[in-house]
């Protein structure tokens, strides 16, 4: 397809789309002459990808750019890919050595605790700054959480599929865009949650007001 249909069939700008050919996030056309280039479907779908991490999950063209270089160029292991895209996303800290509150919580879950991963520099500092706050995490709602969200992680695992390539583009993309989804449907909860005990609501009972 010639650019101007990928920009109506992808809905991206063509000033964007200069800029992520220019940058190394979309990889270039077929040329077709001097100024001019083909596209296809594997363009729109990484025009899809990289609106969905900068717009959806609010990344910067360069953090963008860290998720999907994993996907281009995954190292052997797809262990060490998904801690690549990880790494990649919010909130970031560059924090090294030990963790102690992280470290600590993992043992109690009976989890690994690797301090190279990005996700346990993550944890200490969401830990440190619910102390801070006065608001520390109590031995009991970290084990509520870590039971259910281990069950969330062990049924994404159980999905990577067998393919190398395909294993890395599912690891990433799947850590990247679906946490948001994960946020926002504990946010619900916690709604409807609060709903049905401060209001006394029932399952199927009129949905609350906007008030």
């Amino acid at each position: 397809m010639r650019v101007s249909e990928l920009v109506e069939r992808s809905g991206v700008p063509l000033a964007s789309i200069k800029y992520y050919l220019r940058e190394g996030l979309l990889m270039p056309g077929e040329s077709t002459g001097a100024t001019q280039a083909r596209y296809d479907e594997r363009h729109l779908k990484r025009l899809r990808l990289i609106k969905a991490l900068t717009d959806v999950v609010g990344l910067s063209v360069q953090k963008a750019r860290e998720v999907i270089a994993v996907i281009d160029e995954p190292v052997a292991d797809p262990f060490d890919n998904l801690g690549r895209a990880i790494a990649a996303l919010p909130p970031y800290t560059d924090a090294t050595g030990d963790a102690p509150r992280a470290r600590a919580v993992l043992e109690r879950l009976g989890q690994v605790c690797d301090p190279s991963y990005a996700g346990v520099a993550q944890l200490e500092r969401a830990l440190e700054a619910a102390e801070a706050a006065g608001m520390p995490m109590s031995d009991e709602r970290l084990a509520v959480y870590g039971e259910h969200v281990r069950a969330i992680a062990e049924f994404d695992i159980s999905g990577v599929p067998d393919d190398p390539a395909a294993a890395v583009e599912y690891s990433v993309i799947g850590t990247t865009l679906y946490e948001p989804v994960l946020l926002a449907m504990r946010r619900l909860a916690h709604h409807d949650a609060a709903y049905r005990r401060l209001r006394g609501a029932e399952p199927g009972s009129a949905e609350p007001s906007a008030g």
